[in-house]
């Protein structure tokens, strides 16, 4: 792997750059077709019939040419014979002639002749069906030629009915199945590595040594997992490693196989942060390694050769930074590799109810929860305290307040109530294409 520089406490916009030119989807899959929901479409599709097959009826009812029914009221009805019964599922015997109809369910062919279906509530229901002597009085002529669905108004037969790149939903999913597609070739999602370290880690089975003050649970185990499953993706989790080197490598090791590796503290300046190290021995190729963020900045990026080139995203430790950094970072460059053109969640401007500081020479995400103003705008007030290690104003949260770097605070870095900033929606949905800060 050509050896590249590492850059030291980039911008926000830097790092994202970095990452998002990295990012590229994987190779693609064949599914069977009820695997592919939130999956990326790999090839275009299309139809080898008509849709639909045949002209077929809108409505339960009478088919009958118009002719033979304008000018139909209660009071004036007319009345038809009706030649023939055809159930969904059945077809027409006969054509359908000058003053006759044939009684037809939704979804049954129309007969030859019929240029419209009068829906059973507008006649008396018809009288004597199945017999020579079936006839059916129509009361309203406002279904004249129409409730006809024509052969091919759908789909036309080899149309390009779904396109590579289309993000499968369950609409997706029935057209793929209306034109016969029992399998779909999708972009491969990754499957990612999660490891995190710390001697005073415990998974939450082990909690009775929390208890007993001796140990913390690995809470970032779990956060990445669901944050993880929240955008489709297969989380590996490795295990917690302890602060040894044979621990760390052991762990690491067991990435082998994996789409990308998300590692959780161990990258900072301290005695016992050995990840860093490690990973270079394995060949990784760092391509930063700090960024100018508030919570979050001891984060890195890079390719580990000895893993088979995958990307490693080195996360803080801290609760709180390792969210917003898989947030803001790494969510983002595993939906473009799952073959997503919309990648970033949506920035909406909000204005603020309270008066919110901040330090100067970093980008800033605080906790918000939004609220909608009168006027229909939004407005964003912190949910309790921004410690990095307080997790519970994240959970209260359901939005990250952006201040930008270059953004000019009053004297103190204060920017006081009724200040415009742009805000990330937590869990927002539709994805955009441009991050939107």
């Amino acid at each position: 792997m050509r050896r590249l520089p590492t850059a030291d406490w980039v911008t926000v916009r830097q790092a994202r750059a970095i990452i998002m030119d990295d990012a590229a989807p994987l190779p693609s899959e064949e599914r069977p077709l009820l695997e592919c929901l939130g999956y990326v479409l790999a090839e275009d599709v299309s139809s080898p019939v008509d849709l639909p097959l045949w002209d077929n009826s809108a409505m339960d009812g009478f088919a009958v040419r118009a002719g033979d029914v304008r000018g139909a009221t209660a009071d004036v009805p007319r009345e038809l014979r009706v030649v023939d019964d055809v159930p969904a599922g059945s077809f027409p015997s006969r054509p359908v002639g000058p003053g006759e109809a044939a009684r037809v369910m939704t979804g049954a062919p129309v007969p030859e002749g019929a240029d419209g279906v009068i829906r059973v509530e507008h006649t008396d229901g018809g009288t004597g069906i199945g017999t020579p002597e079936a006839r059916v009085q129509i009361f309203s002529d406002a279904d004249a030629g129409r409730n006809v669905r024509s052969r091919g108004e759908d789909v036309r037969l080899g149309a390009v009915v779904l396109r590579a790149g289309t993000v499968l939903r369950a609409a997706e999913l029935g057209v793929a199945a209306s034109v016969g597609r029992a399998r779909l070739n999708v972009v491969r999602r990754p499957r990612v590595a999660v490891l995190t370290s710390g001697d005073e880690l415990v998974p939450v089975e082990g909690f009775g040594e929390v208890l007993a003050g001796r140990k913390i649970v690995s809470s970032n185990s779990y956060a990445l997992a669901a944050q993880l499953a929240e955008s489709g993706m297969e989380a590996v989790l490795l295990g917690i490693a302890r602060d040894t080197r044979e621990s760390l490598r052991e762990h690491l090791e067991r990435a082998r196989g994996c789409d990308a590796l998300v590692t959780s503290a161990g990258i900072s300046v301290g005695e016992h942060d050995y990840v860093r190290e490690l990973l270079e021995a394995l060949g990784a190729e760092v391509r930063f390694w700090r960024v100018r963020a508030r919570p979050g900045s001891a984060l890195a990026y890079g390719r580990v050769a000895g893993l088979g080139g995958i990307p490693w995203f080195g996360l803080p430790g801290n609760p709180v930074s390792t969210m917003v950094g898989f947030e803001v970072f790494v969510r983002a460059a595993l939906l473009r590799m799952s073959g997503r053109r919309a990648v970033f969640p949506p920035a909406i401007p909000v204005r603020l109810r309270e008066e919110v500081s901040v330090k100067p020479g970093a980008t800033h995400f605080l906790r918000v929860r939004l609220h909608r103003e009168a006027d229909g705008t939004w407005a964003a007030s912190p949910t309790g305290s921004q410690s990095s290690g307080v997790l519970t104003s994240l959970a209260a949260a359901d939005a990250l307040l952006v201040v930008p770097e270059d953004q000019e605070p009053q004297e103190g870095g204060t920017f006081p109530v009724g200040s415009s900033l742009p805000a990330i929606i937590l869990g927002g949905a539709p994805l955009r294409e441009e991050p939107g800060y």
